[in-house]
C-alpha cells in the first residue's frame, strides 16, 4: 500500500474498528456517518486557527464561503 499520511491511518484503524463492533450486524450509512464525524472538528479547528474569520477558513478548505457557512449551520457551530 501507498504511504498514508497519520490521519488517513487513524480513519482507518477507526473504521476498521467500527467494522468490528458491528457483531454481524449489517453497516448502513458508513460515508455519510464517517463524514459527518471528522467534519465538524476539521471545520472548528480551522476556524479556531483563522479565529473565527470564515473568508479565510473558506480559502483553506478550498470551499466557498456560503458552503462553509451551511455546514457550520449543520454542525451547530457558532463563530
Amino acid at each position: 500500500m501507498m504511504n498514508e499520511t497519520e490521519m488517513a491511518r487513524m480513519v482507518r484503524r477507526a473504521v476498521d474498528g467500527y467494522f468490528r463492533d458491528l457483531d454481524g450486524e449489517r453497516p448502513s450509512g458508513v460515508y455519510g456517518m464517517v463524514i459527518h464525524c471528522v467534519e465538524k472538528p476539521l471545520l472548528e479547528s480551522v476556524l479556531h486557527r483563522v479565529q473565527g474569520n470564515q473568508t479565510h477558513a473558506a480559502e483553506m478548505l478550498g470551499i466557498n464561503r456560503n458552503t462553509l457557512r451551511k455546514k457550520m449551520r449543520a454542525h451547530g457551530i457558532k463563530f
